[in-house]
C-alpha cells in the first residue's frame, strides 16, 4: 500500500483525484496540502476538507499551503472551468468550519514517513518547493517517489502555446523542485489530455457505486465536460489530469517513459518544459534524470477508474 501526501488545488479534477485516492485499496492518503491554483488557497482548503467530511475521513489532515506564486504575482483562477467555488455546481455548506493545519504539519508528515512516502503534486508546485527550501533537498529526496502532474513535451500547452497551467502558474517553484528533486516522475499533458472520462462512463459508475461521492460525480464531471467542449471542440468528455497521475503511482507498468533531465523556462517562454530529445542527448548526471510519461494504456486506466469509483470508502486510520 502506497502512503500518499497529495499536494492539490481542488478544482474539479483534483476533487475527483481525492475521491479516487480515498476509494483505492492500494493508496493510503496521509495528508492533503492545499494551495492556490484552480481557486484560492482558502477555497481549495474548504473543498478538500468537505470531501473528507463526506467520506468520514476527518482523521486525514488538511494542510494549508501557498497562497500565491514565488513571483509575487496575483494568481489567475479559472471559474469558467471549475466554477466559482471550484467544484462546478457543488457548493460547500455556508456554516462549514473544518479543522485545518499549518504548513508545518506537511513537513512533519514527510519526516515521519520518510522512504515509505510518495509525494504527488497535481497543482502549482509552490508548496512543494517550500518543503524543499525548509527541509532541504537531502531530506526531501529520502521519500520513495515524487510524482508531478504538469508540463507539455513536444505538445501544445493549455495556458500558452507552449506552457501547461501548473508549470506556468509558478515556473520558479517547479524549476526549483525539478532542479533539486530526485526520483521524480512527470505526467504531462501528452498523457493527461488523453485520460478522457465520458458521461457514459460516469453513468456506468453511478449505477453500482457504493460510496458518499456518488451524488457529486455526475454534476461535477458534466460541468467540467461542458467547459472543455468550449475549449476543445469535438472532445468527448473530461480529461482527468490528476486522477491519471495517481493511476501512474499504482500502475507504472501501464505507462511508457522517456528518461531525461527536465527544467522549466522561467522568463521568455514561461512555464515551457525543457528536455533534450535529440537522438544522442547531452549527458547529464544520472541522479538528475527524471522520468517523463509519453504514452499509457487508456483502456486499462478507464477500467481501473470505473472499478475504483464504485468502491466503498476504505477506512484506514493513520
Amino acid at each position: 500500500m502506497k502512503k500518499i501526501l497529495l499536494f492539490c488545488d481542488p478544482g474539479i479534477d483534483d476533487a475527483i483525484a481525492i475521491m479516487y485516492c480515498l476509494l483505492h485499496p492500494g493508496l493510503d492518503l496521509v495528508g492533503l496540502v492545499t494551495s492556490y491554483g484552480n481557486v484560492t488557497e482558502k477555497q481549495a482548503t474548504d473543498n478538500a476538507a468537505y470531501l473528507l467530511s463526506l467520506a468520514g475521513r476527518q482523521d486525514i489532515p488538511v494542510i494549508r499551503g501557498a497562497k500565491g506564486p514565488f513571483s509575487g504575482e496575483i494568481a489567475t483562477y479559472y471559474p469558467e472551468i471549475h466554477g466559482s467555488e471550484g467544484l462546478g455546481p457543488i457548493k460547500t455548506p455556508q456554516d462549514f468550519n473544518p479543522t485545518v493545519y499549518p504548513f508545518q504539519k506537511a513537513l512533519d508528515l514527510i519526516l515521519k514517513h520518510g522512504n515509505e512516502l510518495t509525494i504527488v503534486d497535481v497543482g502549482r508546485s509552490t508548496s512543494l518547493a517550500m518543503a524543499f527550501l525548509l527541509l532541504g533537498a537531502e531530506t526531501m529526496n529520502k521519500v520513495e517517489q515524487i510524482f508531478i502532474m504538469g508540463g507539455a513535451f513536444l505538445h501544445p500547452g493549455n495556458v500558452t502555446a507552449v506552457a501547461e497551467a501548473n508549470f506556468h502558474g509558478d515556473s520558479i517553484a517547479t524549476d526549483l523542485v525539478l532542479g533539486q528533486g530526485r526520483n521524480v516522475t512527470i505526467i504531462p499533458l501528452n498523457i493527461t489530455n488523453k485520460a478522457i472520462i465520458t458521461s457514459e462512463i460516469i453513468d456506468r459508475i453511478i449505477i453500482k457505486a457504493n460510496n458518499p461521492f456518488k451524488a457529486l460525480l455526475k454534476p461535477t464531471i458534466e460541468y467540467y465536460s461542458d467547459a472543455y467542449k468550449k475549449l476543445i471542440p469535438g472532445i468527448q468528455g473530461s480529461p482527468l489530469h490528476d486522477v491519471v497521475t495517481l493511476y501512474a503511482v499504482v500502475a507504472p507498468n501501464q505507462f511508457n517513459y522517456i528518461e531525461r533531465r527536465v527544467r522549466v523556462e522561467i522568463w521568455q517562454s514561461r512555464g515551457m518544459a525543457i528536455a533534450d530529445f535529440r537522438g544522442t542527448p547531452k549527458e547529464e548526471p544520472p541522479e538528475t534524470i527524471d522520468k517523463v510519461a509519453f504514452d499509457f494504456n487508456y483502456e486499462a486506466f478507464k477500467e481501473d477508474f470505473i472499478k475504483i469509483m464504485m468502491n466503498p470508502i476504505y477506512y484506514r486510520r493513520n
